[in-house]
């Protein structure tokens, strides 16, 4: 199969699998159908699935990463507060680091609305219906929803990383709180021991519930950068954390308080 076959194949398995959407025609556009697959995989919830099928949307993603792009880790601009803390701008779910962090929701199964904006959404998308029946399986093995802080590791599947790190940070609501800035630290330190625990050198946090979440930027960016300081004082296994922002206002914050 070409690649837009493959596509067409999994849009026709997907369709069908959704009984009040297999009255759905198709688009001819390619972006148009590139959206309609991913809002199949969005709104697609944890069942089983075939080996054909996952044989054939592997295949298309991994084509889909390569058309992308691939961004390598090294050189990007280093802190002098520590050479292992690093600032790029760009999409995460494009880096060849160990481990990337997805700021998940307390269900950690990802973002279930069509072609969402949000890392979760992004990162699912991208990696495959795999990630979400991994996640369902530790959720339900749990028994219960995620807590803010927590953090939990699945495989990266089609991801050019290796491991994706799913964390739930603070929602905030109103006025910030100490227990806020507590739980949001806790999820950079959570993600820090998981990827110490498994061998992992570099790892790339999102800004973890800035976003949906609504903590505050600035003050988000000052937990996060001394957290991660004071992890890496007793840490010498990570060689690189990468502060990964997509937003120019972003970038400005954490240049100022990276010193870079």
């Amino acid at each position: 199969m070409t690649h837009s076959e493959k596509r067409l194949y999994l849009i026709k398995n997907l369709l069908s699998e959704q009984h009040q959407y297999k009255d759905i025609i198709i688009p001819d556009k390619t972006d148009e159908q590139k959206n309609l697959l991913r809002s199949l995989m969005n709104i697609r919830s944890p069942y089983p699935v075939s080996e054909e099928l996952l044989k054939v949307q592997d295949e298309y993603l991994s084509e889909e990463v390569i058309e992308r792009g691939i961004t390598g880790i090294a050189g990007f601009p280093a802190s002098p507060i520590d050479s292992r803390l690093v600032l790029w701008r760009g999409d995460i779910t494009t880096l060849k680091a160990d481990a990337i962090v997805n700021a998940a929701n307390s269900a950690l199964r990802g973002c279930f609305i069509p072609c969402h904006s949000c890392v979760d959404n992004i990162i699912h998308s991208v990696s495959g219906i795999q990630l979400r029946l991994v996640c369902d399986g530790l959720m339900a093995e749990q028994g219960y929803n995620e807590p803010a802080g927590k953090a939990k590791i699945t495989p990266a599947f089609n991801l050019p990383c290796n491991y994706v790190i799913h964390t739930v940070g603070p929602v905030v609501s109103g006025e910030l709180t100490e227990t806020h800035c507590r739980q949001l630290a806790d999820c950079y330190r959570s993600c820090l021991e998981l990827a110490g625990s498994n061998n992992i050198k570099s790892i790339a946090f999102c800004c973890i519930s800035t976003g949906e979440f609504h903590f505050p930027q600035e003050k988000a960016a000052v937990i996060a950068v001394q957290t991660v300081t004071e992890f890496l004082q007793a840490d010498i296994q990570i060689e690189k954390v990468i502060f990964n922002v997509f937003k120019e206002e972003d970038y400005n914050i954490y240049k100022a308080i990276l010193h870079i």
